[in-house]
């Protein structure tokens, strides 16, 4: 199966995709029309498409009452609609595919409201809620739709370790690899929703059983709120 890469920087995905002997296309998933540019030109190469991968998503460090609203609409944008335009963009290739996966890696967040970034918890919420509802709504048209969520991820953009004060939150941090073998796992057993690691699920038992308490461990995360 040849992997195509999206993202926003030609340089970094010019020399991943050789890597790994696939191709790429230079698109910024907030930008509706960019997608659906990026997916015909996919299209018309892969008239089939079998794995769809929504992993996208960009912090919104502060609450919402702090946040810059460009930031705002940008977090919504990226980490809710970015998953939307994709899959449709895409769903005519999915269908012709026959039997195909879309992956959309959401985060603990879309379970838990986390008050220190409360704009990125409600886009992560929108993007859960549109993962469970596609999951429904496409299964008999032969996509099945898996839900990830993963808890603390250091990575380029979520630099975890620096950002969390509490020891005891920074011991809970994973890598990509992580999430990666994750979905490896996911797609081969055809799970439908599932968090990484696994016993993040409390996490959302708790959001729904005593929400004041989860509210509370929040706040005392020690994550530096900031400007992005």
């Amino acid at each position: 199966m040849l992997p195509v890469l999206v993202a926003r920087r030609a340089e970094r995905l010019r020399a991943l995709a050789e890597e790994l002997g696939g191709e790429w296309e230079v698109c910024d998933v907030g930008d509706r029309e960019a997608v659906e540019r990026t997916a015909a030109a996919v299209r018309e190469r892969h008239p089939a498409v079998h794995v769809l991968v929504n992993n996208a998503g960009i912090p919104g460090r502060t609450g919402f009452a702090a946040i810059d609203p460009e930031r705002l609409e940008r977090v919504v944008r990226v980490n809710y609609l970015g998953p939307v335009w994709s899959l449709r963009a895409f769903l005519p290739a999915l269908e012709t595919a026959g039997r195909a996966d879309v992956v959309n890696i959401v985060s603990v967040a879309g379970s838990v409201a986390f008050s220190p970034s409360g704009p990125y918890s409600a886009s992560k919420h929108a993007q859960l809620a549109f993962s469970r509802s596609t999951w429904a709504e496409l299964r008999s048209r032969g996509i099945h739709v898996h839900t990830v969520s993963p808890g603390f991820v250091e990575t380029e953009g979520f630099p975890q370790r620096a950002t969390l004060r509490n020891p005891i939150f920074r011991r809970l941090v994973i890598g990509p690899d992580d999430v990666a073998r994750h979905v490896l796992r996911v797609l081969e057993r055809d799970r439908r929703e599932t968090f990484v690691p696994g016993w993040y699920r409390a996490f959302a038992v708790a959001q729904a059983l005593v929400p004041g308490l989860v509210a509370r461990a929040g706040a005392r995360s020690g994550y530096r709120a900031g400007a992005k």
